[in-house]
């Protein structure tokens, strides 16, 4: 785990209650959005755990830099911000960010969602997902590459489907009740869509799906 904040003391509060934690350890602590692309780029982290306000480059920049090098493909992103509004979740999201929480969140929130977000999930919730596709998603971002035809036809229909139902906000469980499969079925269709899409995670499946047109914000 990198911690990347501006606040000395709210970097060290967060290094004794991870490091407290039998499961995880902080391996770097970052003051700016450099030094945080910089020490994720030299101790290659699962997480970093990233402010949005910042000297110089801040946790928004950072984080698109080190969601677009391939070199670091095996970390993810989990902003932890003061800042919580819709759009800098939405940009969070475009960008490649795993997971998005406000800073009032309880010790046992954060550390629920830095697993959460190590497993491959996306930090987002069904309804914070609709709401955040209805207001932002369907407004195409001029910095946001579309996903090529190619890349979208290499899905098989049930990954389409199974897609589409997870850009919805629905979960495995949700979406396994509609089409009559099990869980464990939808987690590898799942999977399979993120590998052939090149998404790290649920929430670039997600952001994937409505760049694409496969999915539609409900109206």
């Amino acid at each position: 785990m990198l911690l990347a904040d501006d606040q000395a003391l709210l970097r060290a509060t967060f290094r004794i209650l991870i490091d407290s934690s039998e499961d995880m350890d902080v391996v770097a602590e970052a003051a700016d959005g450099r030094d945080a692309v910089e020490l994720t780029r030299t101790h290659r982290p699962d997480i970093v755990l990233m402010d949005i306000r910042m000297p110089g480059t801040d946790g928004l920049a950072a984080t698109a830099e080190i969601c677009a090098d391939p070199a670091l493909r095996g970390t993810r992103v989990l902003i932890l911000t003061t800042f919580e509004t819709d759009e800098h979740v939405a940009r969070a999201l475009r960008i490649g960010a795993s997971g998005f929480l406000g800073k009032d969140v309880t010790a046992e929130e954060l550390l629920d969602g830095i697993r959460t977000v190590a497993a491959g999930d996306a930090l987002l919730s069904a309804a914070a997902t609709r709401s955040l596709i209805t207001r932002f998603l369907d407004s195409p971002d001029p910095r946001a590459s579309p996903v090529p035809p190619e890349d979208l036809a290499a899905l098989t229909a049930r990954e389409r489907e199974v897609t589409a139902l997870v850009a919805d906000g629905k979960s495995d469980k949700e979406i396994a009740a509609e089409l009559f499969l099990s869980p464990l079925t939808v987690r590898t269709h799942v999977q399979r869509a993120k590998t052939k899409l090149g998404a790290r995670d649920r929430a670039q499946l997600v952001a994937h799906a409505y760049r694409s047109g496969l999915a539609r914000p409900p109206r």
